[in-house]
């Protein structure tokens, strides 16, 4: 027997007995009220919060807040954008991209994070080479705190996700923050409801 097969066989011998893990709560008895809270914990860590125009036109109103970008590439049927996302063959095809366009699946309150996975992104590095990131959230997608969002389906279907809050951003010893820093200079969440798939 060799030396690992023999370690392995003593750490068996000895291994415990299998238990039923503890009932972990969700600790929502005292959440506060999910949208305000999202609001707050977003914009703390540098994202934006954008009411939606009344006018409905998100297309015209995406790009008039980003007047500089000449790129703007989507993944959401809301948005046309110059490039569609499910066109680009090769990830590093999206290095020049001003504004992508997402929908989150959910967002998380507590944390003011936007949950995004290769369902959302198609692409995964349209969350990453694009200079300025606007996610199309339905407010009815927003959850208390972390606890709730592990418990999302989402979270045991994807291959690849993350839980993103706000733009990225380092600082150094001395306290100073630059926003942008290795990924996008700016997040943009706006308030749209999903639109009901029918048949």
């Amino acid at each position: 027997m060799s030396n690992r097969n023999m370690i392995l066989a003593k750490l068996r011998a000895v291994q415990p007995a299998p238990r039923p893990l503890p009932d972990v709560p969700l600790y929502d008895e005292k959440l506060p009220p999910a949208l305000e809270t999202f609001k707050k914990s977003l914009a703390l860590l540098g994202g934006t919060w954008v009411d939606a125009p009344a006018n409905g036109d998100i297309e015209a109103f995406v790009r008039s807040r980003f007047p500089e970008a000449q790129v703007f590439c989507s993944a959401v049927p809301e948005v046309a954008g110059a490039r569609r996302v499910r066109d680009v063959a090769d990830p590093h095809d999206l290095y020049d991209v001003d504004v992508g366009i997402v929908r989150p699946s959910f967002a998380v309150a507590e944390t003011g994070s936007i949950w995004l996975s290769e369902a959302e992104y198609l692409v995964n590095s349209l969350g990453y080479l694009s200079q300025h990131l606007v996610a199309l959230l339905d407010p009815a997608d927003i959850v208390g705190n972390l606890h709730h969002a592990y418990h999302r389906r989402e979270f045991f279907e994807a291959n690849y996700s993350v839980l993103m809050s706000g733009p990225s951003a380092t600082a150094d010893i001395e306290g100073v923050l630059i926003r942008g820093a290795q990924g996008i200079r700016s997040l943009t969440v706006i308030p749209v409801p999903r639109v009901p798939i029918v048949g």
